[in-house]
């Protein structure tokens, strides 16, 4: 029996988030400590394999509100179920005839959820990778993170941008251009400029996150887009300010000039808080580890941050003072060990 299994890693925004759903520029990372893997193998019936947490059964009544709270309703299997229709869609109006045989598919994720790692759309990129595999359909890697996209937006509401997509199908580092000059349409889907970064061009950096800080991406999401259609000034500029903190870390990292990101990082977090109203437990995460010489900003949409640090005496201090939050501390790996 053929086991197809198919992972996508968390991803970190380096710089210029949330700036990729509005015509901006990002740098984004991979960080391969945690991942969602798709499993798919040829089956009698086409089954949706449920996850653990997909499941319906709680110690307590408070232990199932805590978990719609953070979850929502449908959990991970929605995303599966999404995807497998957007491709199918996809297929079709690309004239690709799709076999008769069926599958079983399931889904597990090690990422922390609700943090602002990429967790839902991992879950997105791995199943679109097993039904391409399975179906032996060739989806150009340019359009792969629009037609990712296209599951939560179009199919399931959730307002989200291209930056997790694309550096979860690329992988390593991504400089990424969202703007209407430099993108184009392919196969139907708008996409952007993507341009590989070279990882060894980045100084040390850190990931760190707090459960207890989790919060649904789309309520963010959500009410930052309501107020840029509605042409709120503060927003629509500040959109323009992130797209040009991502160009220049772009450039300083192209130079060799690896000090001068890690103030742009700090601007980069400064600049969102002026425009959302920052939960107090998320914004502590921030003081913290600024407070122990670090730099740092928000990895997505709040619940994880990454900054950079000077020297391992930094990051030691870093680690202490996260201890008290309750935040752990890890080194990102973006790239496979050698």
């Amino acid at each position: 029996m053929e086991i197809i299994r198919r992972k996508a890693y968390a991803r970190a925004g380096l710089i210029g988030n949330p700036s990729d759903g509005y015509g901006g520029k990002t740098i984004s990372i991979s960080v391969r400590n945690f991942w969602a893997e798709a499993v798919l193998y040829e089956w009698d019936d086409l089954e949706l394999v449920l996850a653990e947490k997909d499941g319906s059964r709680f110690r307590t009544i408070r232990e199932l509100a805590d978990d719609v709270r953070l979850h929502g309703y449908y959990g991970g299997v929605r995303l599966v179920k999404a995807t497998i229709k957007k491709f199918v869609e996809f297929c079709d109006r690309q004239g690709h005839v799709l076999h008769e045989r069926t599958f079983s598919i399931r889904y597990e994720s090690n990422i922390p959820r609700q943090v602002g790692l990429a967790g839902s759309s991992a879950i997105i990129v791995a199943t679109l990778r097993c039904l391409m595999d399975f179906y032996q359909i060739d989806i150009p890697q340019q359009v792969q993170p629009s037609l990712a996209l296209s599951v939560e937006t179009e199919e399931l509401g959730i307002g989200a941008g291209l930056q997790d997509r694309v550096i979860q199908v690329y992988e390593g580092a991504v400089a990424m251009d969202f703007s209407p000059d430099h993108g184009e349409e392919i196969l139907g889907y708008r996409c952007g400029h993507y341009e590989p970064v070279d990882p060894k061009l980045l100084p040390p950096l850190y990931l760190a996150f707090r459960a207890d800080a989790s919060g649904p991406t789309e309520i963010v999401h959500n009410d930052l887009r309501a107020r840029f259609n509605l042409g709120d000034r503060t927003v629509v500029a500040a959109m323009q300010r992130f797209a040009e903190l991502a160009q220049s870390a772009h450039d300083a990292l192209r130079a060799g000039e690896q000090n001068k990101l890690g103030p742009l990082l700090d601007a980069n977090f400064d600049l969102r808080q002026s425009i959302c109203q920052i939960p107090k437990q998320q914004a502590e995460m921030v003081r913290q580890a600024r407070a122990a010489g670090a730099s740092a900003k928000f990895s997505g949409s709040g619940g994880a941050i990454i900054g950079t640090f000077a020297d391992d005496e930094v990051f030691a201090r870093l680690v202490s003072e996260m201890d008290q939050i309750g935040c752990p501390v890890l080194r990102p790996v973006i790239v496979p060990d050698a």
